[in-house]
């Protein structure tokens, strides 16, 4: 099998390193307009009605066509806004969603125009580490945005993104954890070569379910696209955008879900490595093969994405916020203490470490699902029932002349003079 080599990464030639950044580039952008296309033709047919089917044969132009009319709408300032910082912030939001991609790889080792390189723009001994730190970034654009707007509605919605973002990116770096444990590297090429036998969503379940639910609320998605809530926030933080510049927002959305959903292919799924039964063919891991393996599993994730747009509803804040604080992250140091005892373990010469694993796999799996039920229970909800419609109804949070009539009847009356 034919595994990349690190000596193959910044030694190509410049025009070959050139041709790859716009085959990456390409790749983000029409998989952009496919998953647009596809979005909206799987929830029609989710909804009972039929998606895009008149711009081109059966609306496959669709999405071509709404970025060029986008493009060409005409582009609208509001009068307050701060403009360079209002104008900038696109640019920030979709810039480093491009960036992240240059250390996933798409394959293994080719041979083009007999030069042998890696289907992986570059490598880094902290790959991972940078898609990290890259991605972060990303979300100044948002609160930037929000803020840049001049709007209220817009800045609560930047600040709602920039506390997401940092309660799931720390969910997010503790499923890492467990993968480096086990791999032994932060390089994305290495973690995958680690995967060859046996992938790590096997081994490492907790740490997938914990990314997978993290991924859905850093990307800022249905069920957890609270920074973009219209019926709260009108649309949030892009309220006062449109044209090129909302263009450039909806871009990189897609093209973070497109990242993280390599990454998760690249740290749990084995990467280019191809499914079984196609693995047991000697020529599935070789030549232009795994392109398409890689592809049609990072397709996978974000039919995904469509599938928890069309059936789950909006979480609450605090709901939302409580999953990732008071679950997610506790179930994450918890899985890190089992593999790293595990890891320990299997150094040490025990061969029962992999049972052991799945066995601690199994049991946080299911601790995970307990406590995701016992946190969405009603009863486990600090809001009161609306009084007018019952005592069945949404639990609803106390108004202001409530909380004022309750406080003066907890505070004991003065006794006065008659």
């Amino acid at each position: 099998m034919i595994h990349p080599d690190p000596t193959l990464f910044g030694h190509d030639p410049w025009w070959l390193i050139l041709a790859k950044a716009v085959g990456v580039f390409a790749f983000l952008l029409l998989t952009v307009l496919a998953a647009i296309l596809i979005e909206r033709k799987v929830l029609g047919r989710m909804q009972m009605r039929f998606g895009p089917n008149r711009v081109g044969p059966k609306g496959l132009l669709q999405s071509l066509a709404d970025g060029i009319k986008l493009a060409l709408k005409e582009g609208l300032t509001p009068a307050g806004v701060d403009k360079p910082i209002y104008l900038l912030a696109p640019v920030i939001a979709t810039v480093p969603a491009f960036l992240a991609f240059a250390v996933i790889p798409m394959g293994g080792a080719v041979s083009v125009f007999g030069h042998r390189t890696a289907l992986q723009l570059t490598d880094l001994a902290v790959a991972v580490l940078y898609i990290l730190a890259v991605t972060s970034v990303g979300v100044y654009g948002i609160v930037l945005a929000g803020w840049a707007s001049g709007s209220t509605y817009p800045l609560l919605g930047g600040l709602r993104s920039s506390a997401q973002v940092v309660s799931y990116e720390i969910a997010m770096a503790l499923s890492f954890a467990a993968v480096f444990l086990y791999a032994g590297t932060m390089s994305t090429s290495g973690i995958v070569a680690a995967q060859e036998r046996t992938w790590f969503v096997f081994l490492l379940l907790p740490s997938f379910l914990v990314y997978v639910t993290s991924m859905v609320g850093e990307t800022n998605r249905a069920p957890f696209d609270l920074p973009e809530a219209e019926g709260e926030l009108v649309g949030g933080f892009h309220t006062e955008y449109s044209s090129l510049k909302f263009a450039m927002f909806m871009l990189a959305e897609y093209v973070n879900m497109t990242t993280v959903s390599a990454l998760a292919t690249t740290m749990f799924l084995g990467g280019w490595h191809a499914p079984w039964p196609i693995s047991i063919w000697d020529g599935a891991n070789t030549g232009w093969w795994p392109l398409l393996w890689f592809t049609a599993k990072v397709w996978a994730f974000l039919f995904l994405y469509i599938w928890l747009r069309g059936t789950l509803p909006r979480l609450r804040y605090d709901q939302f916020m409580a999953i990732g604080w008071k679950v997610l992250i506790p179930v994450s140091l918890a899985w890190i203490m089992v593999v790293a005892t595990a890891h320990s373990l299997r150094v040490h010469g025990e061969g029962a470490w992999a049972t052991a694993l799945l066995i601690g796999g199994t049991l946080a799996t299911l601790l995970l699902a307990r406590t995701l039920w016992r946190a969405q229970r009603p009863g486990n909800q600090r809001f009161i029932a609306d009084p007018v419609a019952g005592p069945d109804s949404f639990p609803v949070p106390p108004l202001p002349h409530e909380h004022a009539a309750a406080t003066a009847e907890s505070t004991p009356k003065e006794k006065t003079d008659a």
